[in-house]
């Protein structure tokens, strides 16, 4: 019999095959499935036991939508009364599985009359929120967003579009005490001729009313200092989505960002972010499944040397990107 994998093994293989979701297995009272931002984290959230008293639990989103996943050998059983298992119809290894419960103020609605799941998601034990009105690359005619990416049929349909300060510190302030979130990440992609300067309020705000530690993921730009006065408004991490190394698979997947930015500009933020910030303050994000694997492996070396922290994100053909019909990784 093949051997049982371990949490972290189990993870990537989800990521990669998705997971089946019968009729019969309960999903009351579990975290929706949430299409919001990019599109990237639009499963199922699921916490899978480790058995280390140092990490417990691994948190994961697992495709359960996308038509990969419907063919996925695993498959999850049971309710939040008995209990769940994810079932390998491989080999019949049995894996124990929970499902976050969906948090009680995603019901309730801001000052201004918002339901605050459509101002932030949780995303595990983070909270998620996008300031952008859209990422400015699905302005353009034609389109120059990244390929894999739903942000533009998101924002404004699944999430409110326009997320006053106010709305976002009170959504953050309830998943501070209800859900025990200690960070708030926010994104937004490309902001056009707003820039940096559009997330300053937005951090001044949650730092100052709320307490949280804030992460910012905006496009790159070259006027360095207003990376400077982020940090100076109590920023605790920059990420930049470097997505692919290869220059010819970031041109054909990234139009925008290469046209736009350039792939260098990239490399030389995180440099300079990294060398103003504490050690693992700075991340940049990689995709592994698109372009050949020696060039995610030598993209990780190259963010390693300038400092930054890699995060890899293994390829979703998401349902309603141009790249929904790509198979998913190995």
């Amino acid at each position: 019999m093949t051997p049982a994998l371990n949490a972290c093994e189990l993870e990537i293989d989800l990521f990669c095959r998705g997971m089946r979701l019968p009729d019969e297995t309960s999903l009351d009272g579990a975290r929706g499935v949430s299409r919001t931002r990019a599109g990237l984290g639009s499963g199922l959230e699921v916490t899978l036991p480790t058995g280390s008293a140092l990490k417990p639990v691994i948190w994961t989103n697992v495709p359960v939508v996308e038509p990969f996943a419907l063919e996925s050998p695993y498959r999850l059983v049971g309710s939040h009364a008995s209990g769940y298992l994810i079932i390998d119809d491989r080999s019949g290894h049995e894996y124990a599985a929970g499902l976050p419960q969906e948090p009680s103020w995603y019901s309730r609605e801001t000052s201004r009359g918002v339901p605050m799941s459509r101002i932030g998601v949780m995303q595990g034990t983070y909270l998620g929120i996008y300031i952008n009105h859209i990422c400015a690359f699905w302005n353009y005619d034609p389109a120059l967003n990244c390929r894999f990416c739903t942000t533009g049929q998101n924002v404004g349909v699944n999430e409110i579009a326009d997320k006053t300060i106010d709305d976002v510190v009170e959504t953050c302030r309830a998943a501070r005490d209800e859900s025990g979130v200690t960070f708030v990440h926010l994104n937004g992609g490309f902001l056009g001729s707003k820039g940096l300067e559009f997330a300053l309020p937005y951090v001044r705000a949650i730092k100052e009313r709320v307490g949280l530690l804030v992460g910012v993921q905006l496009a790159p730009e070259p006027r360095f200092e207003r990376y400077d006065a982020l940090i100076a408004a109590g920023v605790d991490h920059f990420s930049f989505c470097v997505e692919f190394l290869d220059p010819v698979w970031f041109a054909k997947i990234c139009p925008g960002k290469a046209r736009v930015h350039g792939q260098q500009l990239f490399f030389d933020a995180l440099e300079y972010c990294a060398m103003r910030m504490p050690r693992g303050a700075v991340s940049g994000e990689i995709i592994a499944g698109v372009e050949p694997l020696q060039a995610t492996l030598d993209g990780i070396d190259r963010i390693a040397s300038l400092g930054g922290f890699p995060t890899v994100c293994i390829f979703r053909p998401t349902v309603g990107s141009d790249m929904a019909d790509w198979p998913p990784p190995a």
